[in-house]
């Protein structure tokens, strides 16, 4: 008898330390995905251009296709790779003519990038239609005018039909058509993981150990910044305590206010390196880093491997991704440029 009772002490004393970790998290601002597909769809749908098939297809499409770049060589799908983390894994992006980012920025991660609030480093863009139009159009980028852009995609028969079939017949398709299609094929790339799973109240979708560490990330403080559905996306206030190791790489300083993007950490295991400059290929030495920019303390060896362990549970399932077969240029269809 004693020994049962025991066994239901702990079992009790364990439901109610996952109990009130859950509150924990939820009082942190911590906010799972919808599981509800309609909630979701209503979550990451623009209202002003809503999402249909036709236009999420077509979306894939310009984002894998190059000639979206003046060489005809860069697409979106090169910096933002869906099969690597959203990423290209480098610390600064390459562009246009291979050249390094002259800012020495680092491409975010695409997935999930919906449910940021603001979209770029600096936060510039509110919304992935209007950030798909400046990558295009920069130089260290794609380097491609719009009208290069527009003369590209209007040259194509094939593509002409397929705006017309996501708009309608009299669907003009002007340089920023073309960026808000992309921008409704972005949308759909969200990652749901066992963190969704367990925030929507399946206990056992995180281990003691990943639980452990989801109650030292919010002791901390990670959750300061790292909050909401995104677990980051929002403007924050950097080098708050201490100033950034790697601060003299490259020339960003945030936008006017010196606030820089917290990028989420969704996939994190999967989108190193880390920081707006890529300087970080060690998440530990990452989170540990940010104790001390961030937060003005010191977290340890132990504590930085278990807020590691409980950011691996937001690695979530990507969507299917099939290559598309891009239709063919015409006779008419501006040729590449490398100058």
């Amino acid at each position: 008898m004693k020994l049962i009772s025991l066994v239901a002490v702990a079992a009790i004393s364990t439901m109610s330390f996952s109990a009130t970790l859950l509150e924990e998290a939820k009082n942190a601002g911590l906010k799972p995905i919808p599981q509800n597909k309609t909630e979701l769809k209503k979550l990451i749908d623009d209202p002003k251009n809503p999402m249909t098939d036709a236009k999420i297809e077509l979306g894939k499409k310009l984002y894998f296709d190059p000639r979206l770049s003046k060489s005809s060589l860069i697409s979106c799908n090169t910096c933002h790779n869906l099969a690597t983390g959203g990423v290209d894994g480098v610390s600064a992006a390459i562009g246009h003519k291979w050249a390094a980012n002259p800012h020495h920025l680092n491409s975010p991660t695409v997935y999930n990038s919906v449910l940021n609030a603001v979209q770029f480093w600096d936060g510039r863009s509110p919304h992935l239609e209007d950030q798909a139009q400046g990558p295009m159009q920069a130089e260290p980028e794609m380097a491609a005018p719009k009208d290069l852009v527009v003369n590209r995609i209007t040259s194509i028969p094939a593509y002409v039909e397929e705006f017309k079939k996501a708009y309608g017949k009299d669907v003009k398709i002007d340089f920023e058509k073309i960026a808000a299609t992309i921008g409704v094929y972005e949308r759909t790339l969200v990652t749901p993981s066992r963190f969704d799973d367990y925030m929507n109240g399946k206990d056992g979708a995180l281990t003691k150990a990943e639980k452990e560490g989801l109650k030292t990330f919010i002791d901390k403080g990670c959750a300061t910044c790292h909050d909401g559905i995104a677990v980051g996306g929002t403007m924050q206030p950097f080098q708050i305590a201490n100033k950034y190791k790697f601060a003299s790489t490259g020339d960003f300083k945030g936008d006017a206010n010196g606030m820089v993007k917290a990028p989420t950490l969704r996939n994190i295991e999967e989108t190193a390196p880390y920081f707006h400059n890529g300087q970080f290929w060690s998440l530990q030495d990452a989170i540990k880093e940010m104790g001390s920019v961030q937060l003005g303390i010191v977290i340890n060896d132990k504590e930085a491997a278990s807020i590691e362990t409980f950011l691996k549970s937001l690695t979530g399932a990507k969507p299917q991704v099939i290559y598309p077969m891009l239709p063919p240029s015409t006779t008419t269809t501006p040729k590449p440029d490398s100058l």
